[in-house]
């Protein structure tokens, strides 16, 4: 095994020529995509949901090339590969996640809504501080989850590139802006969706081929995949098929996972680019066949990364993983170029890359389409705006949201992507998941108990992400280097000690939502939320709202 953790340089993975080649044909290909596309955006209706043009299939694998993201592929192959059976817990949650949303939320969203999230909420309640809420708790998630991406971008082109100062890697990172800012300027949600699509088929395809290859150099056998890791792992390498590598024995550690298991559990109900991608269909029928084909899809990509894990953790072994200028995201770029060299290598990591872009233009569109539909046109101009000046404002909208996610990623660059999702997913199920549920199924449910919902929930989720360990304080005992985003050690402002604040925010925005409510003299509509159960139950009228 000693031969095969040499077999790839530290500092330089590949041909930097072969990369940028592979990379530059496929971005050409998608803006060619894009730019087709975009020819029929004349409405709102056409730049935010598509003009509800996509099928079932087509729109499930969109959601799934949305949903599997940097995080799915860089992350969670990394973790497993360091950690084991712990890393794979990402998977399950990320996995399980699904049922949560399709059981619940997918398709009365579909039926309630017209663009985002907002619409729904304030069906039934008052529409300018619902729709300024949640525009704001929008963009929060959508903030956590660019950082993600762009901390991905940033070690996947610096191990490809043997870029290792960090100056180098922040100009990664703002090229990958400014290419996603275009994809969605020009494209809007048509473009973005085809844009998924293609990269969620390469993607699946990809890390398929990989997944047979590394299974047949174990002889089919996954006993003796999970063997070759223990080996190459050295001394303590049994932990890798047991609990507790990652979050260990201790009560803090357990805590820990349990709060990341929720976030991640009840995270992608209230992920306002995923819902916002039921708006692109023509029916409820359609948004059903949809989030099915989005299962299926999800759930083999999350069991490949369980051979595609363990089989980095074999074949390159973890000391030359968290040696490499990516870090532990560098997990699948190096089992690509130890199975099949360079090419190979080059091929993954254009997908890894166009895996980026593709959810950060998504992400983007969705941010655009919240400020500029509930913000600008329904509170600040109170509903009376032209759909060409909406759309303008969203496309500035998408250049000021660019520019800060480059600012954040260059800040979050280094952190394991998949745990900075994970704060994501803890964002929007504290902020948006209880308001979405209670307007859906409570009948008493009110615009306080929505604001203090919304704004408890995102408030206290935020405040305790700045004060744990992922900001500050977390020191490596080993080589006593920074752990945090702010890498240097001398500041310490963290007072929180979970890494993830999902198991205290989240309930805390369910109690908030019933305080509010009951605290508060307003009296719901009845007959407004027998509509919105009847419509949402059977989809009466939901095609009407695109008319606007």
């Amino acid at each position: 095994m000693s031969a095969v953790r040499v077999a790839a340089p530290a500092a330089q993975v590949g041909d930097p020529v072969v990369n940028i080649a592979i990379f530059g044909a496929f971005v050409l290909v998608t803006l060619v995509i894009v730019f087709r596309a975009s020819r029929n955006n004349r409405s709102a209706a056409d730049y935010y949901a598509a003009g509800r043009s996509f099928t079932g299939p087509q729109n499930g694998t969109a959601i799934a090339g949305d949903y599997l993201s940097a995080a799915s592929f860089l992350g969670i192959c990394g973790a497993i590969a360091i950690y084991g059976y712990d890393g794979f817990l990402y998977s399950i949650g990320f996995l399980v996640a699904w049922l949560v949303a399709l059981l619940l939320v997918a398709e009365l969203l579909r039926n309630t809504g017209r663009f985002t999230m907002a619409d729904v909420l304030s069906f039934r309640l008052r529409q300018r501080p619902v729709r300024m809420a949640a525009a704001l708790s929008t963009l929060a998630v959508v903030f956590f989850y660019l950082l993600a991406q762009m901390a991905g971008a940033g070690g996947l082109v610096a191990l490809l590139l043997g870029i290792e100062g960090t100056a180098g890697q922040a100009v990664v990172i703002a090229v990958v802006g400014a290419l996603m800012i275009m994809y969605v300027l020009v494209g809007g949600m048509k473009g973005t969706t085809w844009v998924q699509i293609i990269k969620a088929v390469l993607l699946i395809a990809g890390a398929g081929v990989m997944t047979v290859w590394v299974l047949a150099r174990h002889g089919f056998d996954l006993s003796a995949l999970l063997q070759a890791a223990i080996d190459t792992a050295g001394e303590g390498g049994e932990s890798l098929v047991e609990p507790g590598r990652q979050y260990g024995l201790s009560g803090l550690t357990q805590l820990n996972f349990l709060s990341l298991a929720l976030a991640l559990v009840l995270g992608t109900a209230g992920l306002p680019h995923v819902l916002m991608r039921f708006y692109t269909v023509p029916s409820a029928q359609e948004a059903r066949r949809s989030v099915v084909w989005a299962i299926w899809l999800i759930g083999v990509f999350y069991l490949f990364t369980l051979v595609l894990g363990y089989g980095a953790g074999a074949l390159v072994g973890p000391e030359v993983i968290l040696g490499s200028p990516g870090g532990v995201n560098s997990a699948a770029p190096l089992l690509a170029y130890e199975l099949g060299g360079v090419l190979l290598l080059g091929v993954i990591s254009a997908v890894a890359f166009a895996t980026i872009l593709a959810v950060v233009a998504g992400l983007t569109i969705t941010a655009a389409a919240s400020f500029a539909h509930d913000i600008y046109a329904s509170v600040i101009k109170r509903g009376e705006v032209a759909p060409d000046g909406e759309v303008r404002v969203a496309r500035i909208t998408v250049v000021a949201i660019g520019a800060l996610a480059i600012v954040g990623g260059i800040f979050a660059n280094g952190q394991n992507v998949a745990f900075l999702v994970a704060l994501a997913f803890a964002v929007a199920a504290s902020a948006n998941l209880p308001t979405i549920l209670y307007s859906l199924f409570w009948r008493r449910f009110n615009t306080a108990g929505a604001l203090w919902s919304m704004y408890g929930g995102l408030v206290s989720c935020v405040v305790l992400i700045v004060f744990s360990p992922v900001v500050s304080g977390k020191v490596d005992p080993t080589t006593g280097e920074s752990l945090s985003m702010i890498r240097d050690t001398s500041v310490d402002f963290s007072w929180f000690p979970l890494e993830n604040p999902g198991i205290v925010s989240i309930p805390l925005a369910f109690l908030l939502g019933i305080v509010g409510t009951l605290l508060s003299k307003e009296t719901g509509d009845p007959a407004r939320f027998a509509e919105m159960e009847v419509r949402s139950l059977t989809g009466a009228g939901a095609e009407k709202a695109t008319a606007h």
